[in-house]
């Protein structure tokens, strides 16, 4: 029987967390490349939701309303759960972040959940199922990758990058889309990349895959867990736009200055 704590220990939460993502991610491997995937459009023709979005979705608040009922819940496909008006704690979920690329059957595609505490996010865990890739943190104690240790990448010269990006779903309708960016920043940059989820490239520069990230319009169960671990990898995430919803750079503290030099900036 659930016993409400005060300050429910970190690593418990942590624990949940990783348990049930993988339990997500073991819906999204059953229906990967599926013939019969179920899926429907939701804000624009671009913004996608599948079957298994919603069913990981229910499951992942089952889970949360079980183990932690006095708890509030951010998720993506049906928005705020509030057990409280005054709730200390809240989970911000995307149950299938890079649901283009899953519809498409394209590999990368994970699951992210953040935990706030007072608002503030203090443990996060995105998994990718396909890769088999788990990536967590804990405010304060580092951030790890399948167990190991990580940190961002080390590099100082921008023109030996390879960074990452992505564009809003409103882009056809809505000047403020990015491009701009990308046109100032690929010409600068050994690489971009355009990955297709938002937490799976923050955790690439977490563990230095990347040398560093920018998008706008983000939503917060997009970047919640993977802000954490970019930052608990020793990295810097820093908002550029406070009219575009969620609008990030991140990287090590030099790449990321320098990216923000280039960008069409509101903050």
């Amino acid at each position: 029987m659930y016993r409400k704590k005060e300050n429910p220990d970190l690593h418990d939460i942590l624990r949940h967390a990783v348990d049930w993502a993988m339990e997500a991610g073991h819906i999204q491997r059953e229906k990967f490349r599926s013939q019969n995937l179920q899926m429907t459009t939701k804000s624009t023709v671009y913004d996608v939701v599948t079957e298994v979005d919603k069913a990981c979705e229910a499951m992942l608040l089952e889970r949360v309303a079980s183990h932690y009922p006095d708890h509030n819940v951010l998720a993506e496909e049906s928005g705020a759960h509030n057990a409280s008006a005054d709730a200390e704690w809240e989970w911000v979920i995307d149950p299938l972040d890079g649901t283009n690329n899953y519809s498409q059957g394209l590999p990368i595609f994970c699951v992210s959940i953040g935990v706030r505490y007072k608002g503030e996010t203090v443990v996060g865990v995105v998994y990718v199922p396909f890769f088999d890739e788990l990536f967590s943190a804990v405010k304060g104690e580092g951030a790890s990758w399948n167990g190991r240790f990580i940190r961002v990448a080390h590099k100082t010269d921008l023109g030996e990058c390879v960074l990452a990006t992505g564009f809003p779903y409103d882009k056809r309708t809505n000047p403020l889309n990015n491009l701009d960016n990308a046109v100032a920043i690929i010409p600068d940059v050994r690489g971009i990349r355009r990955m297709g989820s938002a937490a799976y490239d923050l955790c690439c520069v977490a563990c230095g895959l990347l040398d560093g990230y920018w998008e706008l319009d983000l939503k917060p169960w997009d970047a919640c867990a993977g802000a954490l671990i970019v930052e608990e990898a020793g990295g810097v995430v820093r908002p550029f736009r406070n009219d575009r919803h969620v609008s990030i750079v991140a990287g090590n503290k030099a790449i990321v200055e320098q990216i923000y030099e280039r960008l069409n900036k509101n903050v």
